[in-house]
């Protein structure tokens, strides 16, 4: 009698330990799925936030860029004296005698083999000036332009100069773009103030 008590609780424990299985096929795909789909939506999360953050980079620089331009361009436009219209997208400011230059230049870059192509780029000089281009603003789309306005007569509403002597004022549109492999490209339009060129004699 006293062996019957003592292999008793053997006995259940390798009848237990016999009833204990192993994960089956069935299961071991249906965790493997779940792992999968919990992962692609960690990593699309990653995705999404890094291109979001990327995007927000390039407005931030666009902002910057086109904000320092326009601070160069409306300081040396309030000195200037005179200006010479070359093209929509070209103008040569005439400065005050001891400026650092006697004219600066203000143009956009069509051509395709310059290093300032699609840039809005400021020169020490006239429009032929050889001199080292500054960019002020990168990847500035085709349709750039400057405009030329009289002074503010009244009541005529259409106040655009049609000469270098009655310009008054200078306006800037234009519009940038950002683009890469990585985000959808953005892009930021602008239309400046009227700057008004201060020691400019005019005649309308």
């Amino acid at each position: 009698m006293d062996s019957t008590i003592t292999s008793a609780p053997r006995i259940e424990f390798v009848r237990a330990a016999r009833r204990v299985r192993a994960f089956t096929l069935a299961e071991v795909l249906l965790a493997t799925t779940l792992s999968a789909f919990v992962l692609a939506a960690v990593m699309s999360s990653f995705v999404f936030l890094g291109r979001t953050g990327l995007r927000a980079s390039n407005v931030s620089e666009m902002e910057n860029e086109v904000r320092r331009a326009l601070e160069t361009f409306a300081q040396e436009a309030r000195l200037a004296t005179d200006v010479r219209w070359n093209s929509a997208q070209s103008i040569t400011f005439t400065l005050p005698a001891g400026s650092a230059a006697p004219q600066v230049t203000y143009a956009y870059d069509t051509e395709a083999a310059s290093a300032t192509y699609q840039a809005l780029y400021r020169v020490t000089g006239d429009a032929s000036s050889t001199a080292a281009r500054r960019v002020l603003v990168r990847e500035v789309a085709p349709d750039f332009a400057f405009r030329r306005y009289k002074l503010p007569q009244s009541g005529v509403i259409d106040n655009s100069a049609a000469n270098d002597t009655e310009t008054k004022q200078i306006q800037i549109v234009m519009r940038v773009e950002r683009t890469n492999a990585i985000t959808a490209g953005g892009s930021q339009s602008v239309a400046s103030a009227r700057f008004i060129l201060r020691n400019k004699r005019v005649s309308n």
